[in-house]
């Protein structure tokens, strides 16, 4: 099946090879650029994400591809749509913003105690408490023990989506031999390449 490939790669040698190898890299290297860039113009660390269950549904259903912003000056509101991470768990949640406290922590209030708001970060903290609209109970068991999520933990809120484009992602995740078989065809297409 590829025997003429081959013959062809080891006509061409190993200055051809290289130059191949690199072309790879490069396309590699512009895809990272491309998303880091994404998330610098966007202010969040993964502007694109893939909705992994059902707990938005009927507003976003398992497979949809969502966009995310998170401008810093920006407040969240009831009824947002946010994407979140809490710390321990490196998968981001989609879920709805069910309520918002606007609270003051100053440096003497943090080192109390007895104070409730003494794991907030000093200065003005927005809080956020989140629901999935096909959920029964908020989000507070999800939180790894915190009361509210803060500004902090949220990854972005969702600006718009795809449907049904994020199960090549799901698929690959949840069928590695998928993943690695697609990476290995693109890898050897790269290096087969006669131009």
């Amino acid at each position: 099946m590829f025997s003429d490939e081959l013959k062809t790669l080891r006509r061409l040698g190993f200055r051809h090879l290289l130059l191949q190898v690199l072309n790879f890299a490069s396309v590699i290297a512009s895809g990272l650029m491309l998303w880091k860039g994404l998330g610098l113009f966007f202010n969040t660390e993964s502007p694109i994400v893939v909705v992994l269950s059902g707990s938005m549904e009927p507003a976003f259903y398992r497979g949809d591809l969502l966009f995310l912003t998170n401008p810093s000056n920006e407040r969240y509101h009831t009824g947002d749509i946010t994407v979140y991470k809490v710390p321990g768990v490196e998968i981001p949640i989609v879920h709805r913003v069910l309520e918002t406290h606007d609270i003051v922590v100053s440096n003497s209030t943090n080192k109390s105690k007895k104070d409730p708001f003494r794991k907030y970060a000093p200065g003005p903290n927005q809080l956020l408490l989140t629901k999935g609209d096909n959920n029964h109970v908020d989000d507070i068991e999800l939180y790894q023990g915190l009361d509210f999520l803060e500004r902090r933990h949220i990854v972005g809120k969702v600006r718009g989506f795809l449907p049904c484009i994020g199960y090549v992602t799901i698929a690959m995740n949840d069928f590695p031999q998928l993943k690695y078989a697609l990476l290995g065809g693109l890898g050897l297409l790269a290096l087969v390449q006669r131009e």
